[in-house]
């Protein structure tokens, strides 16, 4: 019973700090999706759209492996503040350079880019500060709500920032965001004594430590090929990411894309939810395989119509997966990682899984501007008239095409690693520890 009433405590406060990650989600979301219309609408290029979210994402990953090591030796309450605090000013550095009449493409990726580095040193501190304040039996349900408060940006963000750019300036909308910050902020403050790395090992030199956390995660076999194989896997979601907003402008409007976001991210608010109410420790390869498979059958038939419903159907099948397929990953990882180290590893398992999304977002736009969308604009050649009988011709549909390839490459994905034997000693370490008592079913 006393147990039990700790646990309480615990998952408790971890709700206060969660829903000031949730606000401040949605506000970033606000800016991410007005941003990405602003210049899509100003230039008409994927490309120009692509490099919105590369600024928005690569200083934060490059830096994160930095910000994990920090975390472990610093007071993670104070890194989340300052990472908050930092990601504020690069959004007001973007509101202040419009309000002098400079809306020029240099000043929305440089406020990006300084937003993005203080992410990094916020992001590890968040993910580590999860096992400070979560018994091990609830991993699971914290996970699956950590999942929805990151899918927030994609669920709620999208509609309300569609519907807003209607009726106000895109200022107003990033002045939104700033304030999500300081809400965060202020939910930090609240857990101040759960949330700190533990100060007692030894101090060792900065860089030590952080080549401690990529050794650590080296000798672990069967955790460092898994998070080299999702490093594929996020390359073909980056695609996804990137060319969606494009591919719906390219025949609507903001509005319209915003509702089919909302809608379609709408999965990832079921998933998240059903994992954080009805989560359980049950084996976990085997549902990162089938969430792949899942996913990527859903990318396939998305590319595959033009009917707008199907679009929006479809995407949400895709979105229903990822809760699943981040959450067991998140727990397999998380179970091998002792917490002294939870700060340098996560940073590591940042840099590393996620490199695929840094591709696809340097890439994904200049292949749909000058490869794919000329392909199939019109029904002349031999390449078009292939891939046309498949996704059609015209404006859009050579990202169309773009999403059935990578939709094929994550189902092939999905196969090999069901077969990785290396995998399976990850499940096979967690029944040793945490055998299943009931059927999960």
């Amino acid at each position: 019973m006393k147990r039990n009433s700790m646990q309480k405590k615990s998952f408790n406060t971890f709700l206060i700090f969660w829903t000031g990650q949730l606000i401040s989600g949605i506000g970033s979301g606000l800016t991410g999706f007005a941003l990405g219309i602003y210049v899509f609408q100003k230039t008409h290029s994927a490309t120009y759209y692509s490099l919105v979210l590369l600024t928005s994402f690569l200083p934060s990953l490059l830096l994160k492996p930095i910000g994990g090591t920090l975390s472990d030796r610093m007071d993670r309450r104070l890194l989340m503040i300052m990472g908050d605090l930092g990601s504020a000013v690069g959004v007001l550095f973007i509101v202040m350079m419009m309000y002098a009449g400079n809306d020029s493409l240099w000043v929305i990726y440089a406020g990006t880019f300084i937003s993005s580095i203080f992410v990094a040193f916020q992001n590890p501190a968040y993910k580590a500060s999860i096992t400070d304040l979560v018994e091990k039996d609830f991993y699971t349900k914290a996970s699956g709500l950590m999942q929805l408060a990151e899918s927030s940006r994609y669920l709620v963000s999208p509609i309300i920032a569609g519907f807003l750019m209607k009726w106000v300036d895109i200022k107003l909308i990033l002045m939104l965001d700033a304030a999500s910050f300081l809400i965060a902020i202020l939910c930090v403050f609240r857990i101040q004594k759960s949330a700190s790395s533990d100060t007692t090992h030894e101090k060792k030199h900065f860089l030590h430590d952080l080549a401690e956390g990529f050794f650590y995660l080296f000798r672990n076999q069967a955790v460092f090929v898994l998070i080299s194989v999702i490093s594929v896997v996020t390359f073909f979601v980056g695609i996804f990411q990137a060319l969606l907003g494009p591919m719906i402008l390219s025949f609507s409007d903001a509005k319209t894309l915003g509702i089919i976001m909302t809608v379609s991210t709408t999965g990832m608010l079921i998933g998240g939810l059903f994992l954080g109410v009805f989560g359980k420790s049950q084996r976990k390869m085997p549902i990162v395989s089938a969430s792949l498979v899942f996913s990527g059958t859903a990318l396939i038939l998305l590319g595959l119509t033009t009917n707008i419903y199907w679009i929006t159907f479809f995407g949400f099948l895709f979105f229903l997966a990822l809760p699943f397929l981040n959450t067991s990953l998140d727990v397999l990882v998380r179970q091998e990682v002792d917490n002294t180290m939870q700060g340098r590893v996560w940073g590591m398992i940042s840099l590393i899984s996620q490199l695929g999304l840094v591709m696809a977002f340097a890439s994904a736009g200049y292949l749909a501007d000058h490869v794919f969308n000329p392909w199939l604009l019109k029904p002349a050649g031999v390449i078009s008239q292939a891939a046309g009988i498949l996704v059609g011709t015209g404006l859009g549909r050579g990202i169309a095409f773009m999403f059935v390839l990578s939709g094929i490459l994550i189902v092939m994905t999905a196969i090999i690693i069901s077969q990785l034997t290396v995998l399976k000693k990850l499940d096979a370490h967690r029944d040793t520890e945490n055998p299943v008592i009931e059927d999960p079913t």
